[in-house]
């Protein structure tokens, strides 16, 4: 095991509206799936992989907000570009690009479309 993170989940208060969101921020498509009472749209991860997440949507589930909980969600090269989709998508840049160090990359936080907050992370 790489990882002590193996799963994590986004709660939605309107699952297509988050999955509009995420589609539009990341440059993704999500996989809908139906696990019992949850709705889910899945992340693309590879098979075998170690970490895998989802938005979900369970009406009497979790609830999205901001506060608990920060998921940083891998950028690709520059997270510039997934943050300057933020705003058109419908969400709010919280903290914008900040360095951590040069060895160890940058991250910003967003409030998505359902209220959460999350997080981006890239080297560049």
């Amino acid at each position: 095991m790489n990882t002590l993170i193996s799963w994590f989940e986004i709660p939605t208060a309107d699952l297509e509206r988050g999955i509009r969101f995420y589609e539009t921020v990341m440059d993704v498509k999500l996989k809908r799936e139906t696990m019992g009472p949850m709705q889910m749209a899945v992340f693309p991860y590879e098979e075998g992989a170690s970490v895998g997440g989802a938005l979900t949507f369970m009406p009497d589930g979790q609830q999205p907000g901001g506060s608990g909980s920060i998921v940083y969600l891998y950028a690709g090269d520059d997270l510039s570009i997934a943050l300057a989709r933020v705003e058109p998508a419908g969400g709010s840049v919280i903290v914008a690009k900040t360095l951590i160090s040069p060895e160890m990359g940058y991250f910003a936080v967003f409030c998505d479309s359902e209220g959460n907050h999350v997080g981006l992370y890239s080297m560049h």
